[in-house]
């Protein structure tokens, strides 16, 4: 069990030959001061049955390459983060393909592996809005935000989301020699809920380029950049470890959220922290999502968000009925956005099996592998994640897709 701040953002801390090691570019990602980073083109062992999975990008790697209809106009951009990439399958074989080849048009994949919501969101506005398009030409009518699980929600207050994951993967081999956990995670453009002024704030990465990794490594840096951060504090406490909770208690009245993060029982604690923490990723969320929303009105654009989700929160579903997010599902309905609820549709096809729910999520995913801090799924999921989605976004577009006209 995790200690206070100091043992969290020590362990956690990017290693001088890691960084050396990115800076290198013996990776499979390249640095960007707005997003953290993006990805290149790669194969890594990652898929079903250990096989190896290839990756490639178009377009000054900014999508994953087209493969179905890819010589036709693309009125269909997907965003989000390594469910909507597709990891841990090859070209051809994500979601977006399958639907891409029944519906007789091309849809574009802008998905990254780790990006949250607002990062997911940023990538939309650089490639939907940004002046770059007179040169890209990348823009469609149509555009599909895909939020996963709980952990795209976290990401968006993320300041670097590098301290969950090395915490999360300490026990993984590090250091930045061949055979070492691959870095990734660095700061990035965030939201934070400013207590003071009462209402939300966009902030920017702290790296302006790559370089500036550099004065993050080391235990002392590292800690020094990050050790004031609410944010860490929170997860410090979910954690289980001691933090500072002065301004969390600001966020909890700011958002109407009752909880105790002073309570010496160390369980009790984690549980406390865990609940602000889940309200302030899902607020979070409506708020990125009312911005796009405003954005897509004023621009004349269409927009549909997916919800997916990972093995633990699909169990508990399957299990128990319940999950994380109702919060968030009644704010879609009221504010009257189409969506699309894959919980929902996962337990509607579960219903029509006879075999335990382990069994039943074994169909779809893989396990962690590589980079991996999570399994997607695999090449059966992607193809019932198509099918699960289809008939609404047959329903969204217009026109409907050649193959329904």
């Amino acid at each position: 069990m995790l200690k206070d701040v100091k043992e969290l953002l020590h362990t956690s801390a990017y290693h001088p030959e890691e960084i050396e090691r990115f800076l290198g570019m013996n990776s499979f990602l390249r640095f960007d001061h707005e997003l953290g980073y993006t990805q290149i083109d790669y194969v890594f062992r990652d898929g079903m049955e250990d096989t190896l999975s290839v990756y490639t990008y178009e377009d000054e790697k900014v999508h994953r390459k087209l493969v179905n209809y890819a010589d036709q106009p693309c009125r269909l951009n997907t965003y989000g983060n390594s469910f909507t990439q597709c990891a841990q399958v090859s070209d051809g074989e994500t979601w977006q393909e399958i639907l891409a080849a029944h519906f007789r048009e091309p849809i574009r994949n802008f998905g990254f592996g780790g990006y949250g919501v607002y990062q997911a969101y940023r990538l939309a506005m650089r490639m939907e809005s940004s002046s770059e398009l007179a040169k890209t030409a990348l823009a469609a009518d149509h555009i599909i935000l895909n939020i996963w699980g709980d952990d795209d929600h976290y990401r968006s207050l993320d300041e670097a989301r590098w301290i969950r994951v090395g915490w999360m993967c300490r026990d993984l081999p590090r250091g930045g020699g061949e055979g070492t956990y691959p870095v990734h995670g660095f700061p990035w453009a965030h939201v934070r809920f400013d207590t003071g002024k009462g209402e939300w704030e966009e902030r920017e990465g702290m790296c302006e380029k790559a370089e500036d990794l550099r004065k993050l490594a080391g235990k002392d840096a590292f800690y020094n950049a990050f050790k004031d951060d609410p944010v860490v504090h929170l997860y410090a406490l979910r954690e289980g470890g001691e933090a500072p909770v002065d301004e969390l208690e600001k966020v909890a009245e700011a958002f109407g959220v009752q909880v105790d993060l002073r309570t010496s029982a160390v369980e009790k604690r984690m549980g406390e922290a865990q609940k602000l923490r889940e309200a302030y990723g899902l607020r979070a969320t409506m708020f990125i999502i009312d911005k796009l929303r405003a954005w897509a009105d004023a621009n004349n654009r269409n927009t549909m968000i997916l919800l997916s989700y990972d093995v633990p929160p699909a169990q508990r579903y399957l299990k128990t009925g319940t999950r994380f997010d109702d919060e968030l599902v009644q704010y879609l309905e009221d504010k009257g956005q189409p969506y699309v609820d894959t919980l929902k549709k996962l337990g509607e096809e579960y219903s029509q099996f006879k075999i335990p729910v382990d069994d039943f999520i074994a169909r779809l995913y893989i396990g962690r592998a590589g980079a991996q801090v999570f399994g997607h799924h695999n090449p059966y999921g992607n193809f019932w994640f198509a099918y699960a989605i289809r008939k609404e976004l047959v329903d969204w577009l217009n026109p409907k897709p050649p193959a329904y006209r």
